[in-house]
């Protein structure tokens, strides 16, 4: 799926939040859609987080 279909869909279901949810349901959905991103993003190995985590690097010797 392109980019500019997923920031749709994105956009649209964020709008639906804000509807039916109000304002702090739109801020806790675009949070965990962040989240949720982040997350994404850790997983498929496009980023790496130990060195903001705290996490030690392994030494190769």
């Amino acid at each position: 799926m392109s980019p500019t279909i997923v920031g749709l869909f994105t956009g649209l279901l964020l709008g639906l939040a804000w509807v039916i949810g109000g304002f702090d349901a739109f801020v806790g959905t675009a949070l965990l859609g962040a989240v949720g991103f982040v997350v994404g993003k850790v997983v498929a190995g496009q980023l790496d987080l130990t060195r903001y985590l705290g996490g030690s690097r392994r030494d190769e010797r």
